[in-house]
């Protein structure tokens, strides 16, 4: 079995939504507090969790066409972005570890993506 590119791009676009959920939970979550109303009424946890339903949406869709050992690989890219998100909202460091942590990631899904051929 082959994968489509077009399977490949929808796990590749979940990834991406995912990783600008995770921003929102983030975002919400500086602003719960001890009541549950605080979760109940917090539009950026709304908005994560939204984005993690996208997202899951568009991975089972791509995933129904190709080779699950190429396409969940492609997830861990949800990890490149937020670390740029996170970068870019939170001002977090990205540091020298952070980015031979992205350069494994990358590396692996190259090796994987070359195992299958």
């Amino acid at each position: 079995m082959t994968t489509p590119v077009s399977s490949m791009v929808l796990v590749l676009v979940g990834s991406v939504i995912g990783s600008v959920g995770a921003i929102f939970l983030k975002s919400g979550a500086h602003a719960v507090n001890r009541h549950w109303t605080s979760i109940a009424f917090n539009w950026r946890l709304a908005v994560g969790i939204g984005a993690y339903l996208a997202s899951s949406v568009l991975f089972v869709k791509g995933m129904s066409n190709g080779e699950l050992s190429v396409l969940f690989p492609l997830v861990s890219l949800s990890y490149v972005c937020t670390l740029a998100w996170s970068r870019l909202f939170f001002n977090e460091a990205i540091t020298k570890v952070k980015l031979a942590g992205v350069g494994l990631i990358l590396v692996g899904i190259t090796f994987l993506s070359l195992g299958s051929h």
